[in-house]
């Protein structure tokens, strides 16, 4: 499909068929994020694949959402919380690899991480692109997926045991969209565009 079509036929799907997504579409998925960009190329996406009717009925506790439970699949996204520690060593990779090359840039220039409160929302940020291959190329392979941000991450981290270096961004359900929403409105260009200087 091409992008701009995805892009416009993208939709938040919260009613989903019972079929099953195939491992190959999930591995698409998950190559998708694999390949989004981020800050110094620290890549700090890590993601849990649920399946399971009974870990799903075990993270009720963790989401109003229910509807989110229902797909076939479950990705509980996670940042990475040592990512940033990799930084160094990425940003003398992407030096070797002579990214910079002919690219003006200040020798003293670093990501955020001077506290865990910048750090973890520079995380998230580099997550959240990844998320959004994921969407799209959900869209793409013919699945719908629903950004869910209303859930409790510590308890979705005990649940699933994730090791504490693991923050829960995100859950995303994928699955064959049973209901098709019609889009919703969308806010003009020139209340987005506040100036062009």
């Amino acid at each position: 499909m091409e992008l701009d079509k995805v892009i416009q036929t993208r939709r938040s799907i919260r009613k989903f068929a019972p079929d099953p997504v195939s491992d190959e579409m999930i591995h698409a998925l998950l190559e998708a994020a694999r390949l989004a960009p981020s800050g110094s190329n620290i890549q700090p996406w890590r993601f849990v694949v649920i399946k399971s009717t009974e870990m799903k009925e075990r993270l009720r506790a963790v989401t109003a959402c229910r509807f989110a439970l229902k797909a076939p699949v479950l990705l509980v996204c996670c940042a990475d919380l040592t990512a940033i520690e990799a930084s160094p060593a990425q940003v003398t990779e992407l030096l070797q690899a002579g990214v910079f090359n002919g690219v003006e840039i200040d020798n003293g220039f670093s990501i955020p991480g001077k506290n865990k409160e910048q750090a973890l929302g520079y995380l998230s940020l580099n997550v959240g692109i990844a998320i959004t291959h994921m969407i799209l190329k959900a869209v793409d392979l013919g699945l719908g997926t629903c950004w869910i941000g209303a859930f409790d991450p510590k308890t979705t981290q005990e649940i699933l045991e994730l090791d504490p270096r693991l923050h829960v961004v995100a859950l995303l359900p994928v699955g064959y969209p049973e209901r098709v929403p019609t889009q919703r409105p969308r806010f003009s260009m020139e209340k987005l565009l506040v100036k062009t200087v």
